[in-house]
């Protein structure tokens, strides 16, 4: 769905931009907090990175709560469609971008400055993973809060790299890791994994180990690394300049349709068929499945079917949570185009963002939107799935969150759980 940047042209003037145009947890980062300059982007073209971000958050709420694909039609299979693993897709890349915000924007951060950023991160990696722990203990693995901070880990190796060599580790990264995945999987099934778990803390915690967070979870850190990295490539981009949204919208676009034309070619016409049309959250190839709202994705330690037996079509298809170099591929294309179109109308409209300044506000304190529709899913007995093919569930959520995003930043910078994690990185600046 992760850099050298070209010159950008002199900054558009803000027009009521929110009040937080922080991603989640961030620290204070002069990227968001100085005045537009013409040597940086504006806190204005940053709007549409949280517009971006909202978008994500309403598109985990159609997966978890929405109604199932086979239930839809017309423009609300659509809809269900490209929730499917998109919307998780490009969470993920956005936190790549995020990345980019606190280890330095245009050039990386050297020194103490490049150290404390470290710090920030790894803190917020270990929080994450105790958080994602915590959550997926009390409502099942299809957190992706514990991955984001395996993520974060894993990608401090990158963060002093330029865009252009993040574009290629992404790219390469797109290529081995789905391949790897799929080699390891057979040797990570059965006897082997239960004697895994018999001895991971994590595991025995939440039902989420080192081998689910790595391998075989619901957003496997193999594969999906691939999405973080070209986040970041994105955040040492200038995406204010129309030059770089040109290219970058022909590149999202380019690669959607190469990756998806190429697995229709090689693995027939259900090559894009997405799990969510099985109304179960199993039969993926890499363990991910659906992110439907649905418990586990293990089958039971007894069960015949937890030994896997690969096959190599399964590496040409591109469905949704697939993880396929195809699917990897495609997905960050209709990332790439996501980001960018929601700058693009973010800069040039800017009547269409003060009528979206309270969904943006969502995309400001989006660890606290997601965290909270799961929070309200089990307060209110709210089925997953959408058996009944409501869409009424989502969209109350959806008017939830915008309506208390829209208050909450009225007075406060942060989330209340961006402003926790980010509580939680103070120390950092005592670093010497």
């Amino acid at each position: 769905m992760t850099h050298s940047q070209p010159p950008q042209e002199e900054a558009a003037p803000q027009e009521h931009a929110p009040p937080s145009l922080r991603t989640p947890g961030e620290p204070d980062d002069p990227a968001l907090t100085a005045p537009p300059s013409k040597g940086d982007a504006s806190m204005g073209r940053l709007v549409g990175v949280d517009l971006a971000r909202a978008l994500a958050v309403f598109g985990m709420y159609i997966v978890h709560v929405g109604p199932m694909l086979s239930t839809t039609s017309g423009v609300g299979s659509w809809v269900r469609y490209m929730a499917d693993g998109h919307s998780s897709v490009l969470f993920a890349t956005l936190a790549g971008f995020s990345l980019m915000l606190i280890a330095g924007r245009k050039e990386p951060k050297i020194g103490l400055a490049g150290r404390k950023a470290k710090a920030r991160i790894a803190i917020r990696a270990v929080v994450l993973l105790a958080f994602g722990t915590l959550l997926a203990r009390l409502y099942g693995d299809v957190i992706i809060i514990g991955f984001y901070g395996v993520y974060f880990l894993v990608a401090m190796m990158f963060l002093k790299l330029s865009a252009k060599t993040l574009a290629i580790t992404a790219a390469a990264l797109a290529v081995v890791g789905p391949q790897l995945a799929f080699l390891m999987r057979p040797l990570l099934s059965g006897s082997f994994q239960q004697a895994v778990d018999a001895y991971d803390p994590l595991e025995k915690l939440s039902g989420v180990g080192v081998i689910d967070l790595l391998f075989t979870g619901f957003y496997p850190t193999i594969p999906w690394i691939a999405f973080v990295v070209a986040g970041m490539a994105l955040g040492r981009v200038d995406l204010s300049a129309p030059a770089n949204q040109r290219r970058l919208a022909a590149l999202g676009a380019g690669l959607t349709a190469v990756a998806y034309g190429l697995s229709l070619l090689l693995a027939g016409k259900g090559a894009l068929r997405s799990m969510a049309e099985d109304g179960s959250s199993s039969g993926s190839w890499s363990g991910s499945g659906s992110e439907s709202w649905s418990g586990s994705s293990k089958p039971p330690m007894d069960s015949g079917s937890f030994d896997y037996r690969p096959s190599v079509r399964e590496l040409f298809v591109a469905g949704p949570h697939s993880g396929t170099t195809f699917d990897i591929v495609g997905s960050v294309g209709i990332a790439i185009l996501v980001i960018v179109g929601a700058t693009f109308l973010m800069d040039r409209l800017p009547r269409l963002r003060r009528l979206m300044t309270p969904i943006v506000a969502v995309g400001t304190m989006s660890l606290t939107a997601y965290v909270g529709h799961f929070v309200v899913m089990s307060s209110f007995s709210l089925p997953g799935g959408g058996v009944r093919g409501s869409w009424v569930p989502v969209l109350t959520l959806i008017l939830g969150a915008v309506v208390f995003a829209a208050i909450w930043s009225r007075f406060f910078k942060r989330g209340p759980l961006e402003y926790l994690l980010n509580l939680a990185t103070k120390p950092a600046k005592h670093l010497k």
